[in-house]
């Protein structure tokens, strides 16, 4: 097939494109980085659109990463990147001659409430945005992922499939990953809980993400909303104890919710993405057979630490 991966330049469109191309497939990247194939600006159509004529599948990826302080610089940048950059591959899509079969477009598994009392699948879990114990700011990142997905439905491509990945953490052992990080922390001993560590992980091996994007791809009877998470979710400090014993680590000092801010102030990023609790799983991939390779974190975590330390 001939797959085409707008913004992806990034982490995740790299490990897809080593991946698919292993697999047989032709991969495009358009993107803005030095790893794209084709350039585009992700909000205006060009000479960029010509390759999205004719493909199999377009799945995209643009967006600011969410990796940052959360200024409103910053979530501007993140719902425009998102909301522009959909719009316009719908636009490609709709004046293509030969459209795409399918689209799948990435979305995040961070439209959930912040909870603890249940998980959160397609059919019945809680859109967030009015959790009275979550700071109001946090539904900024709600309100970012639902335009992200009314764009997507909004696109007027009656040919093409529409798939919306709410995808968890991707766990990869690639170099500047959320994984590398995490590790990073767990070696010098800081890979504890977080206030309290309650708070649920969801999260996704890389292989297994892959073949679901692979699936998604196939099967022309799924569309709508998909989420990318293994089936068993844990806990922060369940989550963070499995990577130190991947890594043969045997401590990890705690961090309070003060000490939290106070670090993710200096590494430049928001203590959202540690402190809400994303309790998600795979309902829609369960039902239509997708039998995860990966679906505990302790073994997911040896194999992952096992090949991080290969690549180093």
């Amino acid at each position: 097939m001939n797959i085409v991966i707008p913004g992806g330049s990034g982490q995740i469109g790299q490990l897809l494109r080593r991946a698919l191309r292993a697999a047989g497939h032709t991969v495009v990247i358009i993107g803005r980085g030095g790893n794209a194939d084709v350039a585009w600006d992700g909000r205006t159509l060009g000479a960029w659109a010509d390759a999205v004529d004719g493909a199999d599948a377009v799945v995209n990826l643009a967006g600011r990463s969410v990796n940052c302080r959360y200024t409103k610089a910053n979530l501007d940048a993140m719902m425009s990147s998102r909301v522009d950059s959909t719009r316009v591959v719908g636009q490609a899509i709709a004046r293509a001659a030969r459209p795409p079969r399918v689209w799948l477009q990435m979305s995040t598994a961070t439209i959930y409430a912040h909870r603890f009392d249940a998980p959160n699948d397609e059919a019945t879990g809680v859109i967030g945005g009015d959790e009275p114990d979550a700071p109001a700011y946090w539904r900024t990142s709600i309100d970012i992922a639902k335009a992200w997905e009314a764009a997507l439905a909004e696109a007027a491509t009656p040919r093409t499939r529409k798939v919306a990945l709410r995808a968890a953490m991707v766990m990869s052992p690639d170099r500047g990953g959320i994984l590398d990080v995490l590790l990073g922390l767990t070696r010098r001993g800081l890979g504890g809980s977080i206030a309290g560590g309650r708070q649920w992980m969801s999260w996704i091996h890389e292989r297994d993400f892959v073949r679901a994007v692979d699936m998604l791809i196939d099967r022309d009877d799924i569309s709508g909303a998909v989420n990318l998470a293994a089936p068993n979710p844990l806990p922060q400090r369940a989550f963070m104890a499995a990577l130190r014993a991947a890594c043969g680590v045997r401590m990890g000092l705690p961090a309070t919710r003060w000490m939290a801010e106070i670090g993710a102030f200096f590494l430049r990023t928001d203590t959202e993405l540690t402190f809400k609790s994303r309790r998600v799983v795979p309902g829609r991939l369960l039902a239509a057979g997708f039998a995860f390779d990966w679906p505990d974190w302790p073994a997911a975590a040896r194999d992952l630490v096992t090949r991080w330390r290969a690549g180093r």
